[in-house]
């Protein structure tokens, strides 16, 4: 190809044409190329160079060996007026080399890479040959090199294996002292072994007999528990009460006055009303008794004690509840979730409380009796926001006391000789009242008497 201002093309061109290399560069003599064009390639101006080849002027050598290597080896083998120029720079800058190639007879003593370079440049008679001759030099240098390297490797390896053997040899001496005394400590371990499998075997049998022992004791130990659970459940109630009455007689002490003078005024009042309820009932007239008038005898127009007991009251009969209120100082204690469960168990606490505190304020207002209604706090599972009716005290009892106890002492504060009505189902109260000189009378009998009044 003609490059602008280059004139005619060289007349080495026909001869290049002739000679042509059948094989790729070898590796070195292709970077010895690259590398005489790169320092050439300064020397020429920017018109001289191919068009490709323009954009690398301004780098430097170095720089264009790295960058420009690939187009440079291009323009030179497609250019021959490139290269013509760069064999010119290479006759300038070694003439005796240039000389040598171009003359058919390199010097002995050269680099055959650099004699290959220079030929491929200046391309003289029979270059492909000293290309080819420089690839085999090449060649069987590097494979000189190889040799000498792969038997300095051979060495090494043999080295390194004597030295593998060696320490293979001792190793496997030490080995050997090793298995010699790990079978001896094995047949010890073995030994050891037997002796303790017969002493666990013994063990497990002594195991076994000290389970048994051990089950023994911990029932023992779980009815011991149980029976002082009981008996601290017990000391519990008993401690609850003491301390109802010690918060009793506390409070007694602010108001100003002991729970003794309360029960004893209670009292007083209680056979006052009950002296003055007897004289109105009995009409006793103002004069005094004669003896001869007590003596008991049935007189004409009056009833005998047959008549009398005929007249007396059912258990069932709500006219029973009605003359025990109206005793004088009467309390009346409910147990108020045996009522309602007794009465209306389907609907829910909150309305069963109500409705039976609505029929207790009616009864205690008609009766004039003090009124008590106690429920189970333990049914609770928040604070009830409860207004007690007119006429009726509503309590709950604390965690861990039931109604029952809350119950029975409530009668064990009242004073001996106040007539107390206890209204429960349960058996176990209804004894429990009794024994304190209260009066029990079955829920079915409040329901009634509750029922009629609405």
């Amino acid at each position: 190809m003609e490059q602008p201002g280059s004139g005619a093309e060289p007349a080495g061109a026909a001869g290049d044409a002739a000679e042509a290399l059948d094989r790729p560069l070898p590796e070195g003599v292709r970077r010895r190329v690259v590398a005489l064009v790169s320092d050439a390639f300064g020397g020429l101006t920017v018109a001289e160079l191919p068009a490709q080849l323009r954009q690398y002027a301004r780098f430097t050598p170095t720089r264009r060996a790295k960058f420009a290597g690939n187009a440079m080896a291009a323009a030179l083998e497609g250019d021959p007026l490139f290269r013509q120029r760069i064999g010119e720079r290479l006759k300038e800058s070694q003439p005796e080399l240039a000389g040598a190639v171009e003359s058919g007879a390199p010097p002995a003593a050269a680099d055959p890479v650099d004699v290959a370079a220079a030929a491929y440049v200046l391309r003289p008679p029979g270059w492909v040959k000293l290309v080819a001759a420089a690839g085999e030099e090449a060649l069987r240098v590097d494979a000189e090199r190889a040799d000498e390297a792969g038997r300095r490797e051979l060495d090494r390896l043999r080295e390194e294996l004597a030295e593998a053997r060696a320490q293979t040899r001792g190793e496997t001496e030490r080995l050997r002292a090793e298995l010699d005394a790990a079978r001896k400590e094995a047949e010890s371990l073995h030994r050891k072994l037997r002796s303790a499998q017969s002493d666990v075997k013994r063990g497990e049998a002594a195991l076994r007999r000290t389970q048994a022992e051990i089950d023994g004791i911990r029932a023992d130990a779980a009815a011991q528990v149980s029976a002082a659970e009981s008996e601290s459940r017990r000391l519990k109630a008993r401690l609850g009460e003491t301390e109802a009455a010690l918060e009793a007689s506390r409070r007694a002490a602010r108001e100003g006055r002991s729970v003794e003078d309360m029960r004893l005024r209670l009292l007083l009042d209680t056979v006052l009303e009950s002296a003055q309820g007897l004289r109105r009932e009995l009409a006793l007239p103002p004069v005094s008794v004669h003896p001869a008038d007590t003596v008991d005898a049935v007189e004409p127009g009056r009833m005998s004690p047959k008549d009398i007991a005929a007249r007396a009251l059912s258990e069932t009969d709500p006219a029973l509840l009605d003359q025990l209120l109206a005793l004088p100082q009467a309390h009346l204690v409910v147990d108020g979730y045996n009522v309602t469960k007794t009465g209306y168990p389907t609907m829910p606490l909150e309305k069963q409380r109500l409705r039976l505190l609505g029929g207790l304020s009616a009864l205690a207002a008609r009766s004039g009796a003090e009124v008590t209604c106690v429920f189970d706090g333990a049914e609770l599972a928040a604070p009830v926001l409860l207004a007690p009716p007119r006429g009726v005290r509503v309590l709950f009892s604390k965690p861990g006391v039931t109604a029952d106890e809350l119950i029975r002492q409530l009668v064990r504060a009242e004073p001996p000789g106040r007539p107390v009505v206890v209204v429960s189902t349960d058996r176990e109260v209804a004894d429990g009242v009794a024994k304190s000189g209260a009066r029990p009378v079955a829920s079915a009998l409040l329901l009634k008497r509750l029922s009629r009044a609405s």
